[in-house]
């Protein structure tokens, strides 16, 4: 006996265990999932911004840090840091009935900045974060999505210790342009990272032709 999924009240009880979503029949009415880039500099807090988000369990790829990359690892700003990522996090968020959010952070050390490249496809923006006692480590990452053309948003990562700042004063230190946002947030609270995606969200489909 075969049933047809397009018909979900002929399939047994039991053979499925989640409910049936009107969605998964019914392209129409299915959320529009988007990519989005979260870059910056090493240390800034790309991973723990992914992972304060994400509804799912986030996937890192993190490596324990060796000896080995103390000559080009800067640990000055964070010498706790113990691992690093070598590839990406991935985490996803729903921020509305009809929108959901693929997350993707990016490795910060220039010797991974290959993988940006690939990375890159299909997403509509990149959040830029920046810690304002390192702010020239976020240079890479504004060059990278200016030359790609990819509506971007800067998010301060506000760290304990840190002296706390105005965005217009962290635009004027970086010349930002006045149409890109610019933000104060907290990676490890929810609440900020969900203000900074809508953030760059938004940017991003204003800077879209209709």
């Amino acid at each position: 006996m075969t049933f047809a999924v397009s018909d979900p009240a002929v399939v047994p009880a039991g053979l499925d265990d989640e409910p049936v979503q009107p969605w998964q029949y019914d392209r129409s009415r299915a959320p529009v999932a988007v990519k989005v880039l979260v870059a910056g500099g090493f240390g800034v807090g790309k991973t723990t911004f992914v992972s304060s988000v994400s509804e799912i369990a986030p996937l890192r790829t993190e490596a324990v840090m060796t000896q080995a990359s103390v000559p080009t690892d800067d640990l000055s700003g964070t010498p706790d840091k113990s691992t690093t990522t070598v590839a990406m996090d991935f985490g996803r968020i729903t921020l509305a009935d009809d929108l959901v959010l693929y997350v993707y952070g990016t490795p910060g050390q220039e010797r991974f900045w290959f993988m940006w490249d690939d990375l890159l496809r299909g997403a509509i923006g990149g959040l830029v974060l920046a810690d304002t006692r390192r702010l020239r480590d976020c240079f890479p990452a504004l060059d990278y999505f200016e030359s790609c053309g990819l509506p971007y948003a800067v998010a301060v990562n506000h760290f304990e210790g840190s002296r706390s700042y105005e965005p217009e004063d962290v635009r004027e230190a970086l010349t930002i342009p006045p149409e890109v946002p610019v933000v104060i947030m907290d990676a490890r609270r929810r609440d900020t990272v969900v203000e900074s995606l809508l953030s760059l969200v938004g940017h991003a489909l204003d800077s879209t032709p209709a």
